[in-house]
């Protein structure tokens, strides 16, 4: 795990990508491939002592496991956001509902959480655009792994103005994302776990199963509801959920 971790450590640094196929079989389940994570953290000097402020949480369904990730602070940036000073490999954008927490969270209160009582802990909400990107030459050649160790294949991501949380039908909610001056890719309640908080309780026993406290004001991105569409430096992205705002990002 220490090589790997100093070989994507690198990768970040050189904006380069490594061959999966001489990694396989280097991490063997998830508590090694977050074990990664924390490493090139560290070596990256992301976050010091503290708790990462902005995370990434998901899965296809309720019933898949879902990962988390902490994201690069210097990739966090408010809508209009312009990443034409970052490098991607082979870049996809997720449109996504970013989630605030307005309590700071303690380990034993995590563990009594369910996905209705964590919705009381949210104070805000706003539309965010993820930037995928990996540290892979051929992403779709690593394993989930792999993938998972690789900060879950994080890119950057830009957050519009946030705005007070309220629950939602979020079956009846629509997204609109325009690439460029491509037609927009339209869609209705097509959240994967049909409702963006309902991951909180998992993500928080994450980020707290070491002992931390999850402070007040930290955020995570929920999860995508487009999969993820392909974009190209140059382009901008807008995104747009109806009754909540929208968020800007051009690579």
């Amino acid at each position: 795990m220490t090589d790997l971790a100093a070989s994507l450590a690198s990768a970040w640094r050189e904006h380069r990508a490594l061959d999966p196929s001489a990694w396989t079989g280097s991490v063997v389940d998830a508590a090694q491939a977050y074990a990664v994570q924390d490493r090139v953290a560290q070596a990256m000097g992301w976050f010091g002592a503290a708790v990462p402020g902005h995370w990434k949480s998901g899965g296809p369904s309720r019933d898949a496991v879902l990962t988390h990730a902490p994201l690069p602070p210097a990739g966090v940036r408010t809508s209009p956001a312009n990443y034409g000073d970052m490098h991607f490999h082979a870049p996809g954008i997720e449109s996504e509902i970013a989630l605030r927490l307005g309590d700071a969270v303690t380990p034993e209160r995590a563990a009594t959480l369910t996905p209705e009582s964590a919705a009381d802990l949210i104070d805000a909400m706003t539309v965010s655009i993820e930037i995928v990107d990996s540290r892979w030459k051929d992403p779709t050649q690593a394993t989930p792994l792999l993938r998972l160790a690789d900060q879950q294949s994080h890119g950057a991501l830009a957050l519009g103005t946030w705005a007070p949380y309220s629950a939602r039908d979020w079956m009846a909610q629509t997204c609109e994302t325009r690439i460029g001056g491509n037609p927009p890719d339209l869609r209705r309640g097509t959240h994967p776990m049909g409702d963006p908080a309902w991951l909180l309780p998992v993500w928080l026993r994450h980020v707290t199963r070491d002992g931390a406290t999850v402070p007040s004001g930290t955020v995570v991105t929920t999860g995508s509801w487009v999969g993820v569409l392909p974009v190209q430096k140059g382009d901008t992205v807008v995104v747009e959920f109806p009754g909540i705002g929208r968020a800007e990002a051009r690579l």
